[in-house]
C-alpha cells in the first residue's frame, strides 16, 4: 500500500492540488496530513476518489468548527485532533504536527510505532530512531526554499519512502 504524507499547506490551494496530482499519479491508496491547512477551504483540495485521508490539526489552524465540519462533508475523511494512531497493512503510525521536538523523540523512541510522522518544521526529513522511521514531508509555506516543498510517499510493501518535488505556488 502506499501512503501519501504531507504536511504545512498553509492555505497554498495550488501546492495542495500539485501534491494530490502527485499522489494520484504514483497509486497512493490513503493520504496522511500532518497538520497546518491554516483554513477550511484547502481541505475539499485534499480530497480525492480512492483515497481516504487522514489528518491532525496544526499549531496555525485556526476555525476549528469549520475544519471539522469540512472534513465531516467529505467521503472518506478523518480529521484526528492533535495526534492520530493509524495502521496500514500493520505498520503502526503516530501522527502529530511535531513543534514540540520532544514529543516526536518520545514517539519514535517509545518504540510502539514503525513510523512518526509530522510537519511544522518546514524541511524534509527521514531518520531512523530504533527501528522507527522519523518522516518530515517537506512543506508549502510561501517561504518555505524548493529542496523542501515536497511530499512523501511511505510504500508498505517494501517499508521504502521517497519524496517527490511539488510544483505549486501561490
Amino acid at each position: 500500500m502506499k501512503v501519501g504524507i504531507i504536511s504545512d499547506t498553509h492555505d497554498n490551494v495550488p501546492a495542495a492540488d500539485a501534491a494530490m496530482d502527485v499522489f494520484e499519479e504514483e497509486g497512493v491508496e490513503a493520504v496522511v496530513h500532518c497538520g497546518d491547512f491554516i483554513s477550511p477551504p484547502t481541505i475539499p483540495h485534499l480530497d480525492r476518489e480512492g483515497m481516504e485521508l487522514h489528518a491532525v490539526r496544526g499549531n496555525n489552524d485556526g476555525e476549528r468548527e469549520g475544519l471539522v465540519a469540512t472534513f465531516d462533508g467529505l467521503a472518506d475523511a478523518t480529521l484526528h485532533g492533535r495526534f492520530a494512531e493509524l495502521e496500514f497493512d500493520g505498520r503502526r503510525v503516530a501522527v502529530v504536527h511535531g513543534e514540540e521536538r520532544p514529543v516526536i523523540e518520545a514517539l519514535a523512541a517509545s518504540g510502539e510505532y514503525d513510523y512518526v510522522l509530522h510537519g511544522h518544521w518546514h524541511v524534509r526529513e527521514e531518520r531512523t530512531v530504533g527501528d522507527t522511521t522519523v518522516v518530515n514531508p517537506g512543506a508549502h509555506f510561501p517561504t518555505v526554499d524548493d529542496e523542501h516543498r515536497t511530499v512523501a510517499i511511505l510504500d508498505t510493501a517494501d517499508d521504502s519512502v521517497a519524496f517527490h518535488d511539488v510544483d505549486g505556488s501561490v
